[in-house]
């Protein structure tokens, strides 16, 4: 049944791409290339399942007003859709991040999620049945070389030789490409304010249940930087996940999976620009592992 509502839908190119799928395409790319930073400053105070549990509880109550307002037109008999949505879109990649950022520098982090596209290409194959060029086949195999490189470089790549903290965020990445063909599977007629108001209400109560029964609120009236990383998360949770979370449900509705997931062309560059400002360095490694990457992305459009 799947499959075949995607063999329906109208096939969107880039030639007739509007100019406001492209300027979405860049704002997102704006926001979410900002967000390892504002996470690697999240943590200086918080542990990873504070900052995670505090990002998706904080945007949760800046749904509410939506949940209730939207609460006629609201399909409850797709709510294990809506939960499938928020968690491998929202949930499980911020726990993944704010670990492995514990380890891995946040320019680094901005180019392993460059990955996106490609683990959204394999899903659409395999899950259903999207066809793949040979061009794409090169892009999925360059882009995994790139990981390699960058997971294996080891201290010069800033990863402190940890493979294990950097293959977290290329299995975050697997759920933001699980994800993106997920809505554009179960809610490509629905509205995009819904299923974030939705798939957040559902996340939210066991987010905040944590934070309360957690060392959170000792945390926040002690620590030194406690409310610098307090307004971190909060600035994360509002432009990176409620308005950006909206935005992307909106670019895969209007566009398609592979177009929407490109926007990590740009997620890499954005990130790098804030790491080196934070006094992160860039090593020669980096360069080469982030360049085969997006080669492999490249080459997955061209496909």
């Amino acid at each position: 049944m799947l499959i075949s509502q995607i063999e329906k839908q109208q096939i969107i190119t880039d030639d007739n791409i509007s100019l406001k799928s492209w300027g979405i395409l860049i704002l997102l790319s704006i926001i979410w290339g900002s967000s390892f930073i504002l996470i690697k400053k999240a943590l200086i105070a918080f542990s990873p399942v504070d900052v995670a549990c505090l990002r998706i509880g904080i945007t949760s109550l800046a749904f509410a007003p939506f949940l209730i307002y939207l609460w006629k037109d609201i399909d409850w008999n797709k709510w294990k859709y809506f939960l499938l949505v928020g968690t491998t879109g929202s949930a499980l990649p911020a726990l993944l991040f704010a670990i492995a950022q514990t380890q891995v520098s946040s320019s680094m982090a901005g180019v392993l999620n460059s990955l996106t596209p490609l683990f959204t290409l394999i899903l659409g194959y395999f899950l259903f049945k999207n066809k793949i060029s040979k061009f794409q086949v090169l892009g999925i195999l360059a882009g995994f070389t790139g990981a390699s490189l960058l997971i294996l470089g080891g201290a010069t790549a800033d990863i402190s030789g940890n493979v294990i903290f950097g293959s977290l965020i290329i299995f975050a990445t697997f759920c933001y490409a699980y994800n993106v063909n997920a809505i554009n599977a179960f809610f490509k007629d629905t509205r995009p304010l819904i299923i974030s108001a939705v798939s957040f209400s559902l996340l939210g109560p066991l987010a905040l249940a944590y934070l309360a029964c957690s060392g959170f609120y000792t945390q926040l009236t002690t620590h030194e930087y406690a409310y610098y990383s307090m307004a971190s998360v909060t600035f994360l949770a509002l432009f990176g996940t409620v308005l950006s979370t909206v935005l992307f449900f909106k670019l895969i509705k209007d566009t398609n999976p592979i177009f929407g997931s490109s926007v990590s062309y740009l997620i890499p560059i954005v990130a790098l620009i804030w790491g080196l400002s934070d006094g992160e360095q860039l090593f020669i490694p980096q360069m080469i592992g982030m360049a085969t990457i997006l080669t492999g992305i490249y080459l997955i459009k061209k496909g």
